[in-house]
């Protein structure tokens, strides 16, 4: 029990920190937008902070803490390099639509306050309780050998779907727009109309499975629910839906809607 509390602890303490330093840099640059960096840096800290205290108090087995901490750290990484320049940008003050619909304004216009209920605080409790199987797989030795077999096949679709998934829109935007379609419907995209959200969502699953279940049932069953906050977190909060309500606006999107499904991916393209 007491490295449950410990590991529930050192993951609080460390989310806490990183949107209280998230809330500084909101207010300098004047967009909650900042926040994108903090969730996949953020999931990265907490990995490496009660990989430390569970090392330094002798609990869990040390290459089932460097590979928990090695799947979190190339996934948040990636995503906190690769989100950094919309999130961050050079235009002071010149808000993400999403966090400007969420806001219901600007940073400036609604005060960090106002920045800390509606993004901080709602995103610092997602991370906390999402990163739950990570936090406490680190104090846990392995009871269920298949489920990290598993998990790290899971993970490599999801990551797969979501670097992917960002490289070919990516390479859809630095096409003119004369010689590209209205809305990005090729490659992974023909198949979900998110695939680098739909690969987030998977590869939390597979760090469920090599970090709660492969702790043991107890474990596995007390933070199911994590990966199930995550999908709907990143499909009806702050991802896939909110970004949507722009990019329904696009000429042929409703042909594209129709046949492309939102989030988890058809089997062929049409």
């Amino acid at each position: 029990m007491d490295n449950v509390l410990v590991a529930l602890g050192a993951s609080l303490l460390t989310v806490v920190t990183g949107m209280a330093v998230t809330a500084v840099r909101a207010k300098q640059l004047g967009k909650a937008a900042v926040v994108d960096v903090t969730w996949g840096a953020g999931f990265v800290l907490v990995a490496l902070v009660t990989a430390v205290v569970a090392t330094l108090s002798d609990e869990g087995e040390g290459w089932h803490r460097l590979l928990l901490l090695a799947l979190v750290a190339v996934w948040g990484l990636r995503l906190a390099w690769h989100v950094r320049s919309r999130a961050i940008g050079d235009h002071q003050g010149q808000e993400d639509p999403r966090y400007a619909e969420m806001l219901g304004g600007t940073v400036s216009e609604v005060g960090i306050g106002t920045v800390v209920r509606r993004v901080l605080l709602v995103q610092g409790v997602a991370q906390w309780f999402v990163a739950l199987p990570v936090a406490l797989g680190m104090f846990f030795d392995v009871a269920i050998w298949p489920a990290v077999v598993v998990g790290v096949l899971v993970w490599g679709v999801g990551f797969f779907f979501e670097t992917v998934g960002d490289r070919q829109l990516a390479a859809y935007k630095r096409r003119p727009r004369e010689e590209r379609p209205p809305v990005m419907d090729e490659g992974l995209w023909g198949l979900t109309r998110h695939p680098n959200y739909f690969g987030d969502a998977t590869m939390w699953w597979g760090l469920w499975l090599v970090g709660g279940l492969a702790s043991g049932w107890v474990v596995g069953l007390a933070t199911v629910l994590c990966p199930v906050a995550m999908t709907f977190f990143i499909r009806n909060v702050t991802g896939a839906k909110l970004l949507e309500r722009t990019m329904s606006q696009r000429d042929g999107w409703d042909e594209y809607a129709a046949r492309v499904p939102m989030f988890f991916p058809r089997l062929t393209r049409g």
